[in-house]
């Protein structure tokens, strides 16, 4: 007879494992809670979170980010007309008639037997919590050729948090704007995740926003998986913005030629945040693209960046490119980057870097000697640094949208 040794948990893995449901109603979700019982969380022994001791923080708080519902308002140009998705709920949401668009409930848990990130453990952590607290899916298709106002997903709160899982399906031809809102967690409980799983069909155009104000106590893990067909445009921007602790995964795979991937993101960083962006880009077949720049600010905590630039073999004619910039305003806080490039085709042009430093002490004496107080310079400086990002996703009312969010944290952070 084999006896299996369980490793002793920590604190922190005792806390959350509390919340979980002790008896969950779907066959699914009890699997994946026994999977979580016995695999228990990673820590630094694990690559992909080798920065991210999940056994340790999982528990944590801070103080002073940005709070519950704050500058919410501030998505109203992005969002008007909008139609909201539920997560969570265990019903198809409200609206599921309009033209162009359906919506159902699946009852589906994600898929956490399996991996997109080789650096993580046999089974995935993200998505195996997900399915250990209960979500399920809901389906949001998008028809053929059809171009619809901004859908927002939101995951319901409970008693253990929110926890929201989405399929999303655009179809050839169609445009779509979705905004993934992560604000605070309801009712005060300190855990919730969020996985999506999206499908863009050939010649698609998807806008994928991530708009995360966690509030000082929340811990939140979500992840994003990507099938980008022929032709088609996938553009991407997170912004981080709150938060005791956040990891936020995007893993992608190119299914035809011409498939194009741009992303794009700001992490806004202070007291003791940890915040972490993983991503995975696969060049599956020849002649893709992909852009990827992160700018972060970092006023306190720690922040961490792991990207990869996988092209597998065959994939020839492949162009992708990844940069990783932090402007480190405070003794106090960190980056932590890890750009990665897992190339297996000789016809490729493939870069990355990373760079990090404190505010031009020129640019700030060129301000200054203009009549600018001090601290106005800097946050120009700073404002600058991030706005670059922004601006390059060519939709005015997002544009707006999220740099009246950056200058509300930066007026918080003042």
């Amino acid at each position: 007879m084999t006896v299996h040794q369980l490793r002793p948990r920590t604190p922190a893995e005792s806390a959350l494992f509390a919340l979980a449901p002790a008896a969950p109603a779907a066959v699914h979700a009890q699997a994946a809670l026994d999977a979580l019982h016995r695999e228990g969380l990673p820590n630094r022994r694990v690559e992909a979170w080798h920065y991210t001791d999940l056994r340790q923080l999982i528990a944590r708080a801070t103080s002073g980010a940005v709070e519950a519902g704050q500058a919410d308002d501030v998505l109203a140009p992005l969002l008007a007309g909008s139609l909201v998705v539920e997560l969570g709920a265990g019903t198809a949401p409200s609206g599921a008639d309009r033209d162009g668009l359906s919506l159902a409930h699946t009852g589906d848990s994600a898929d956490w037997r399996t991996s997109p990130n080789h650096l993580d453990r046999p089974v995935d952590t993200v998505r195996l919590l997900n399915a250990a607290f209960g979500a399920t899916a809901v389906r949001v298709s998008v028809e053929a050729g059809t171009e619809l106002p901004p859908i927002e997903l939101r995951a319901q709160g409970a008693a253990a948090g929110a926890h929201g899982f989405a399929i999303c399906d655009v179809a050839a031809g169609a445009k779509a704007v979705i905004v993934e809102r992560l604000s605070a967690n309801a009712g005060g409980a300190p855990f919730s995740t969020g996985v999506s799983n999206l499908d863009i069909g050939d010649g698609a155009e998807v806008l994928w926003i991530v708009d995360q104000t966690k509030s000082a106590g929340d811990t939140h893990l979500g992840q994003l998986n990507v099938r980008i067909g022929a032709d088609a445009r996938f553009k991407l921007f997170v912004l981080n913005a709150g938060g005791a602790l956040v990891r936020y995964e995007v893993h992608s795979v190119t299914v035809g030629e011409g498939a194009d991937i741009a992303i794009r993101g700001v992490n806004l960083l202070r007291d003791k945040q940890h915040v972490d962006v993983t991503t995975t880009l696969v060049h599956a077949v020849p002649h893709t693209t992909a852009t990827e720049v992160f700018r972060n600010v970092v006023t306190g905590g720690t922040g961490v960046f792991q990207g990869m630039i996988k092209v597998a073999p065959g994939a020839q004619k492949t162009d992708a490119k990844m940069a990783c910039n932090s402007l480190l305003l405070s003794d106090e806080g960190e980056f932590l980057a890890k750009p990665e490039l897992e190339i297996f085709a000789d016809d490729v042009q493939c870069g990355h870097g990373a760079t990090a430093g404190e505010i031009n002490e020129d640019h700030l004496f060129y301000l200054m000697s203009r009549g600018i107080p001090e601290a106005s310079a800097r946050a120009l400086l700073v404002k600058a640094f991030v706005a670059e990002v922004v601006e390059e996703l060519e939709h005015e009312a997002a544009v707006e949208a999220l740099e009246a969010r950056i200058d509300a944290w930066l007026e918080l952070s003042a």
